[in-house]
């Protein structure tokens, strides 16, 4: 009872490793750095010893990616285009899709553009902070205009269903 703590150098270093890191280190991360230091010291006393000061990691909740695909919903449309991705007529075939950018201060850029695949010209396009079904509607009415003056042949229009 009166025995001197034998791992007081130990919690100690491990105190010292977890305050350097802001309290972002777990006990793997903290074994790991100790080794670095060349330090030999078992994984699962670091973890005892953690456990002991009552130090724990900050966790970080991590938000999940954009998924816009939530299986059959609605009706299907048919394949028209086969991956047949050249056309010799202008806005015969134009596709669309949404793109995700990640920005600064956590924040997220999504982009809608309609492309036509006769020269790769982008005909319409629009930018939102949430991926919201009138964000891609908007890119849909600027080609729309396009479409009526210069079409020649039928248009298809061909989308992930995203």
């Amino acid at each position: 009872m009166k025995k001197e703590d034998p791992d007081l150098a130990w919690k100690t270093l491990i105190l010292e490793t977890f305050e350097q890191h802001e309290g972002r280190y777990g006990y793997r991360r903290i074994h790991v750095e100790l080794k670095a230091e060349g330090h030999k010291i078992n994984h699962k006393k670091v973890q005892r010893i953690m456990n002991e000061l009552n130090l724990k990691c900050i966790k970080f909740v991590h938000k999940s990616r954009y998924k816009s695909y939530k299986g059959t919903v609605g009706k299907v449309a048919k394949n028209r285009l086969n991956r047949r991705f050249n056309t010799p007529y202008a806005l015969q075939k134009l596709v669309t899709d949404v793109t995700e950018f990640k920005c600064t201060n956590n924040e997220k850029l999504y982009l809608s553009p309609m492309m036509d695949l006769y020269n790769g010209e982008i005909i319409g396009f629009s930018m939102s902070k949430r991926p919201t079904l009138e964000f891609v509607i908007d890119s849909l009415k600027q080609a729309l205009p396009i479409i009526h003056e210069r079409a020649e042949y039928r248009t298809i229009i061909h989308s992930d269903q995203g």
